[in-house]
């Protein structure tokens, strides 16, 4: 099961053409005891990214699946707010963010991490 990004996956990201804002949508499933280990990367992370230009806009935990199957349930979801490609990769390559990664690691056994960028209608 996935939890951290590839190589190839973050250089896809910065090919991607879009100079505004990226949305991440992130889904998690954690470990037995992680949900409340990964209240310290959540603290890390709120600590850090401020500085680089992240909004932390919504943290919840999962619930009952209405469409899908049921072993698509999430523990918990999150959604940050980049200001831009390059807040984010400031952020990934930042050494004080990064000293706390093991954070996050530690207690999932899966990851979703979704791109999304603002639709225009």
């Amino acid at each position: 099961m996935a939890i951290d990004p590839t190589d190839a996956a973050v250089q896809a990201l910065a090919d991607i053409d879009h100079d505004g804002p990226i949305y991440m949508l992130n889904l998690l499933r954690f470990r037995e005891g992680g949900m409340e280990e990964y209240e310290a990367y959540v603290r890390h992370c709120k600590l850090h990214g401020p500085r680089h230009g992240a909004e932390f806009m919504y943290l919840g935990k999962g619930g009952h699946v209405l469409v899908g199957d049921p072993d698509q349930t999430w523990d918990a979801v999150w959604l940050v707010r980049y200001p831009s490609k390059a807040g984010f990769f400031a952020i990934l390559h930042d050494p004080e963010f990064k000293a706390g990664f093991h954070l996050r690691s530690d207690t999932l056994v899966e990851a979703v991490l979704q791109v999304t960028t603002p639709w225009e209608i």
